[in-house]
């Protein structure tokens, strides 16, 4: 059985953990929720590759949390509309203080 080659992510991107001992495939939601919060576009294309789409798409969908920007450029990204997204719906569920 060929094993697929580790994606290379910048460490910054998984600052609060140790990062070699991070285990891809046991991890693999955080992983990739991470990379699209704080990853560049060679990141998220090595996350991509080593996941492939319907993984990306699963966890994403799936996410508890997600910044705003990151739910609208993850909906590009995997061509899903917002609402499909939890994060997003438990957002609308649970509206901040309103900003004035």
């Amino acid at each position: 059985m060929e094993t697929k080659p580790k994606p290379v992510f910048e460490k910054r991107i998984f600052w609060d953990v140790d990062f070699d001992k991070l285990d891809y495939d046991a991890k693999a939601n955080f992983v990739i929720e991470r990379v699209f919060e704080r990853g560049d576009v060679e990141d998220i294309r090595q996350c991509r590759r080593y996941y492939g789409d319907e993984k990306v798409t699963e966890a994403l969908l799936k996410a508890k949390f997600l910044p705003e920007h990151t739910i609208y450029f993850a909906s590009a990204v995997i061509d899903k509309p917002v609402e499909l997204f939890r994060c997003y719906t438990l957002r609308q569920l649970n509206p901040g203080l309103f900003p004035y």
